[in-house]
């Protein structure tokens, strides 16, 4: 399991690395777009979609959208302002819960939500890859999101003894969480203070904010698990499952970043 793991999880960095720092922005946008569509095809099923039909025409709908929006670029910043905004709902969600649980048994909110969310991670991307630096930002970011899973995993695999959330995730443990935070922090707030001259402070609550929302990214698709009744999302990475729950704390991070840079 873990081997499997591990090979997958390079297979997949060496296609992302050279998807961002290779490929021109449309082969880039084109490459992700076809990637985000297989998150977008298992979110079909927290929705409540169940044959294969209207899972392709949601994914269908999800490229509509994407492809509409990249003709009015002129609303990328407005739409990513309202995907933090549904972040910072999902977050709140997530602290309440099992209060909220009754708002994502509506297949309908938890339909269009997806939607949202992932037409506004994939703008994210195309804005971050077209800004100035912006390869560079990218790869901070899957740096932060990748130290902050991976660092929870060992940590808590070794010390944990705490649950961060037992109702939505009992494997996930405090120790587990400030390990991989800790360990991400001093990753990526070092960066920033030599390769973008960031003050101390700034480096570190900038850091510390990102990986908090990519702790509550990943315990955000146990949620949605939870209310619908689905183990796993996929089973399209081996070792990881399906493409959800590899991306799950990136498409937290990545409007949130793309607001800050934008």
């Amino acid at each position: 399991m873990l081997k499997n793991r591990i090979f997958t999880a390079l297979a997949i960095a060496f296609f992302v690395l050279i998807a961002i720092f290779l490929l021109p922005l449309w082969a880039f946008s084109l490459f992700f777009l076809v990637a985000a569509g297989f998150g977008v095809f298992e979110w079909a099923g927290f929705a409540g979609l169940k044959s294969a039909l209207t899972k392709y025409l949601y994914t269908g709908l999800f490229v509509v959208l994407c492809a509409l929006l990249y003709l009015q670029k002129e609303y990328f910043t407005d739409f990513i302002t309202l995907v933090v905004v549904l972040w910072a709902f999902a977050v709140a969600s997530i602290l309440i819960y099992p209060r909220s649980e009754p708002l994502y048994q509506n297949q309908w909110f938890v339909g269009l939500l997806g939607l949202l969310i992932m037409v506004g991670a994939w703008v994210s991307l195309c804005v971050l890859r077209a800004s100035d630096q912006g390869a560079w930002w990218l790869f901070w970011l899957f740096v932060l999101t990748t130290a902050t899973d991976v660092g929870a995993y060992f940590v808590g695999k070794a010390y944990g003894k705490n649950h961060l959330a037992k109702q939505l995730s009992p494997g996930k443990t405090w120790e587990g969480a400030i390990g991989g935070g800790a360990i991400a922090t001093l990753l990526c707030a070092s960066t920033l203070i030599l390769w973008q001259s960031y003050a101390v402070g700034a480096a570190l609550l900038l850091t510390l904010v990102l990986v908090c929302i990519s702790v509550f990214g990943d315990l955000f698709e146990s949620l949605l698990k939870r209310t619908s009744g689905i183990k796993d999302s996929g089973t399209i990475l081996p070792g990881h499952g399906g493409a959800l729950d590899r991306i799950d704390s990136v498409i937290a991070v990545l409007p949130v970043l793309a607001w800050v840079v934008i």
